[in-house]
C-alpha cells in the first residue's frame, strides 16, 4: 500500500471515531447502588442488583441498562452481555439489542434491576467465581445506565461466609461498601474475594503500597523477596516520574497454577497480575516482576497521561486510536528499562531482551506491512481478539507492544545522542505528563487533564530537544521503514549485530505442537517456500525431509538442506494425504545481539550509563 493511501485510511478512521458522539449525559439520578453477591460459587454466577432512585422529572422516562462490549486496557471486542442471564426489574423490561435492556418505571421513583453473570475466566479482562475465590473486573459484571455513567455510584458486596474482600480502594479490614465518583472508576477497581489471600505493605515517599498474593500452588519461600523486589521497581519508577497521584496502591498477584491463566492489567490505584504457574516454579518469579514493572509504569503512562480516545469511552463500538504504540509500546520499553534501573537486571540482561525484541520484529512479515499507527488502530483485531473466520493477520499485522517498544528505545537514544545528553525520552514523558494531565483543564468528567494525539508527542519531542523529528515520525511511525538502529546504538557505544541462525530455514512455517504426535501448521508466511509448495494452515505434518516432526527436530531437519534443495513433505488435510516438495530459498532465520563497539568513547559510555542507570 502506498504511504499516501495508508495515511488517508488512518485519517478517515480517526475522523470516524469523533463523528460518533456518545449519548449525552442526562440529568443526574438521585442515587445508583450496585449490590454484588455470590450465593452459589460453584455455579460461577455473580448476582448483581442495581437500585436506582429517580428524580420526579424522570419517573416516567425509560432507562437503558447496557453491558460494555469491551473494557479499557484490552481492546478486543468480547461482548460481555453474552454471559448475562435472568435480567429482571420491578418495572416493564424490553430487550433492545445485544447489549441493552430498557426499563420503564411508569411513575415509580425507585427501580430495582437484577441479573446474573456467568464468569469462570481468571484474567485482567474477565471474571471468575468458583469454590476457591471470586475475582471480578467491573466492565464484565456491572451494567451502566446510558447517559448516567458520570453519576456517582455506591457498591456493596456480600461475600460468602469466611471470605474477605480486597481491591485498590480498600480502606479498612472487613470493608464491604465503597463509593465511586462515576461508573468508569467503579469498573477500574478489580476485586479479589477469597478466604486465603495474604497482604504485605511497604512505603515509598510517604505513599503506601500493598502486595496482595493469592497462591494456588507452592511459593518456595519467595514471598518476602518478591515484596522487596517490587519495592525496588516502585522506587526506580518514582525516581523518574516523581510522586504518584494517590495515597495507596495495590498489587493484586495471582499465581494460578492452572497452566492457562496469564495476564496483567493496569488501573488507577491498582494492578491485577495473573501468572499461570506457581511462585515456586522456575521462571515464574521473574515473569511476575517483569509484569509488575510494566503495569506499574501505567500509573503514569496510560492511566493518567493518556491518548485522546482513552476515557471516557463509547462501549458500544470498538476503540479507535493511533497512539497505543506510545501507551503500550513505550510502557513495554520502560518496563524492561526499569528492571535495569532497579538493579534487578544487569546491562547484559537488558540488552539481550531488547535484541530479542528486535529479532522478533525484524523477522515478522507484518512489520513491513503495518505501521505503528495502523497497528494501534487495529487493536480490536489483534489484542487477544477471537476470530470465527480464518484471517491472514499473522502475516499482515504487528503488535504495537514490541513495535512501540523499539520505537521508544530508538527515540530515547536519538534524543540523548543528538542533544549530547541534554534531553531524553524521560524528559519528554515528564513534560507530556505535566502538560496534558497535571496542567490542562479537565476535558471530561472522567479524570483530570485531557488526552494527547500523536502529533502532540512529535511537537514536544521537537520542543524539548531542539531537533526536528518530523522525518522520523513520517518514516518510522506513520510508515514502515526500518528503525535507524545503527545511529541510535552508536551514540552509546553499542552496535547491533545480525548473524545467520544455526538453523537458518523455517520455509515460512509456524508449527504448533499441542499434540506432540500431530504437529499442525499454524501459519504459512506469504510468498514463502511453504506457500509455493501449496501448504496451508491447519495441515497436519506427517513427515518432513523423510522424518517425523517434533518440536525439537523440525528446524534441525531443514538445516540439513541448503538453498535450492527440494525437501519432501507429507501432510494430512481434511481426509486426504498430500505429498509436496518445499524448495528452499534464502535463509530466513537470523539472530540479533547488541554488542559494545570496540572503539567506544568515554562520552558514549557516559551516555550509556545515564540511559541505563538514572535516566
Amino acid at each position: 500500500m502506498k504511504a499516501d493511501t495508508r495515511r488517508s485510511i488512518i485519517a478517515l478512521a480517526f475522523i470516524a471515531v469523533f463523528s460518533s458522539i456518545a449519548v449525552a449525559q442526562e440529568r443526574p439520578l438521585k442515587s445508583i447502588t450496585y449490590q454484588l453477591s455470590m450465593s452459589r460459587p460453584q455455579s460461577h454466577l455473580f448476582e448483581v442488583q442495581i437500585i436506582v432512585e429517580l428524580p420526579e422529572q424522570l419517573k416516567d422516562k425509560p432507562l437503558q441498562f447496557q453491558m460494555a462490549k469491551w473494557s479499557p486496557g484490552r481492546y478486543g471486542v468480547f461482548d460481555f452481555a453474552k454471559n448475562v442471564q435472568e435480567f429482571r426489574a420491578n418495572a416493564d423490561v424490553t430487550r433492545v439489542d445485544d447489549q441493552t435492556w430498557s426499563v420503564a418505571p411508569k411513575g415509580n421513583t425507585t427501580l430495582t434491576v437484577s441479573y446474573k453473570v456467568f464468569g469462570n475466566d481468571l484474567s485482567g479482562t474477565f471474571s471468575q467465581l468458583d469454590t476457591r475465590h471470586a475475582n471480578y473486573n467491573g466492565a464484565s459484571i456491572f451494567m451502566y445506565i446510558v447517559g448516567h455513567k458520570p453519576d456517582p455510584v455506591k457498591l456493596t458486596i456480600q461475600p460468602p461466609a469466611g471470605w474477605k474482600i480486597v481491591n485498590g480502594r480498600t480502606e479498612r479490614p472487613g470493608q464491604t461498601e465503597w463509593r465511586f465518583p462515576n461508573w468508569d472508576v467503579l469498573i477500574d477497581t478489580p476485586t479479589e474475594i477469597a478466604p486465603d489471600w495474604t497482604q504485605d505493605t511497604f512505603e515509598v515517599g510517604g505513599k503506601k503500597y500493598h502486595v496482595v498474593v493469592h497462591s494456588f500452588g507452592p511459593e518456595g519461600g519467595k514471598r518476602a523477596a518478591l515484596v522487596r523486589d517490587i519495592e525496588k521497581i516502585v522506587r526506580a519508577q518514582v525516581a523518574m516520574w516523581g510522586a504518584p497521584e494517590f495515597e495507596e496502591y495495590t498489587f493484586l498477584l495471582h499465581f494460578a497454577a492452572d497452566d492457562r491463566s496469564g495476564d496483567g492489567m493496569e488501573h488507577l490505584t491498582s494492578t491485577q497480575i495473573i501468572q499461570p504457574g506457581a511462585l515456586a516454579e522456575p521462571g515464574v518469579y521473574e515473569r511476575a516482576l517483569g509484569t509488575v514493572s510494566h503495569e506499574f509504569f501505567h500509573v503514569w503512562n496510560v492511566k493518567r497521561l493518556r491518548p485522546l480516545e482513552l476515557g471516557p469511552w463509547d462501549f458500544t463500538r470498538p476503540l479507535a486510536t493511533r497512539s497505543l504504540w506510545i501507551a503500550e509500546g513505550f510502557t513495554n520499553y520502560y518496563g524492561r528499562l526499569m528492571l535495569r534501573r532497579a538493579g534487578l537486571w544487569d546491562e547484559e540482561q537488558f540488552l539481550d531482551a531488547e535484541a530479542e525484541t528486535i529479532e522478533r520484529i525484524e523477522s515478522a512479515q507484518g512489520n513491513r506491512l503495518m505501521s505503528a499507527e495502523e497497528s494501534s488502530l487495529s487493536a480490536p483485531f489483534i489484542d487477544r481478539a477471537e476470530h470465527a473466520q480464518s484471517t491472514n493477520l499473522q502475516n499482515t499485522s504487528i503488535s504495537y507492544y514490541p513495535k512501540g517498544e523499539l520505537i521508544g528505545m530508538v527515540m530515547d537514544l536519538l534524543l540523548r545522542g543528538r542533544t549530547k545528553g541534554k534531553t531524553s525520552l524521560d524528559d519528554v514523558m515528564r513534560e507530556m505528563y505535566q502538560e496534558f494531565y497535571l496542567k490542562s483543564p479537565n476535558s471530561s468528567y472522567y479524570l483530570r487533564g485531557r488526552g494527547y494525539k500523536t502529533e502532540d508527542l512529535e511537537r514536544i519531542v521537537a520542543r524539548r530537544s531542539g531537533v526536528d523529528f518530523s522525518d522520523f515520525f513520517k518514516r518510522h511511525i506513520r510508515d514502515v521503514e526500518t528503525l535507524p538502529y545503527e545511529e541510535a546504538f552508536a551514540y552509546v557505544g553499542l552496535r547491533l549485530v545480525k548473524t545467520q541462525a544455526k538453523e537458518p530455514f523455517d520455509a515460512g512455517l509456524s508449527l504448533q505442537f499441542e499434540d506432540p504426535r500431530k504437529p499442525i501448521i499454524e501459519n504459512v508466511r506469504n510468498n514463502s517456500p511453504a506457500e509455493d509448495a501449496g501448504l496451508q494452515s491447519g495441515d497436519q505434518i506427517v513427515s518432513l525431509g523423510g522424518k517425523e516432526v517434533t518440536r525439537d527436530t523440525w528446524l534441525k531437519t531443514l538445516a540439513r538442506f541448503k538453498r535450492g534443495d527440494s525437501v519432501p513433505v507429507t501432510v494430512k488435510r481434511d481426509r486426504r494425504t498430500i505429498k509436496a516438495n518445499i524448495v528452499l530459498g534464502q535463509p530466513e532465520r537470523f539472530e540479533y545481539s547488541i554488542e559494545e563497539n570496540t572503539g567506544a568513547t568515554a562520552e558514549q559510555k557516559t551516555l550509556r550509563a545515564a540511559w541505563l542507570s538514572r535516566g
